[in-house]
């Protein structure tokens, strides 16, 4: 099953990428590494999941935040990559910034959505390292942001379990 398929049986659309809201890149490509630079959790271009979890955000939210930022990680790299999300062969890392007040500690939990969401799609090469910390704000009062660092290469993907 290709990457798209699995996409499709999951029921999700890769949207339009969303430009960059200040000077970077969305990916930076160096040999068979790719960067993708911290995404928000936008939909059609606008945050959907603002504020702050442990004030007005709750942990189903942040979740969903995660999955969402996930989402548009992969929509960079389908939009820059000649063969698509088909080029991955591995997720290295993800890391995670989670808008949170100071007393809330359930950060890993948070980032669970788009870790989740990686292994489903992706299955044992969307297995992954990741880093999860907590911030006092995020650009555009995003409740969660994610970042990732993929190893690409040509193939297929292994049957998800």
């Amino acid at each position: 099953m290709t990457v798209l398929e699995r996409l499709t049986e999951l029921g999700i659309t890769l949207p339009v990428p969303m430009p960059p809201v200040a000077t970077y890149v969305p990916v930076s490509i160096a040999g068979n590494l790719a960067t993708v630079s911290g995404q928000l959790p936008a939909i059609d271009g606008k945050v959907a999941v603002t504020g702050k979890l442990g004030l007005n955000v709750s942990l189903e939210e942040g979740q969903h935040a995660a999955r969402l930022c996930l989402i548009n990680v992969l929509a960079q790299l389908n939009a820059i990559l000649p063969g698509g999300l088909a080029s991955i062969t591995k997720i290295i890392r993800l890391g995670g910034f989670i808008a949170a007040t100071p007393e809330f500690s359930q950060h890993a939990v948070v980032m669970n959505g788009a870790s989740d969401l990686a292994v489903a799609i992706f299955g044992e090469i969307g297995r992954h390292a990741r880093s999860t910390i907590g911030v006092s704000s995020l650009p555009l009062n995003a409740a969660v942001e994610v970042e990732g660092l993929f190893l690409l290469g040509q193939g297929t993907l292994p049957p998800v379990d």
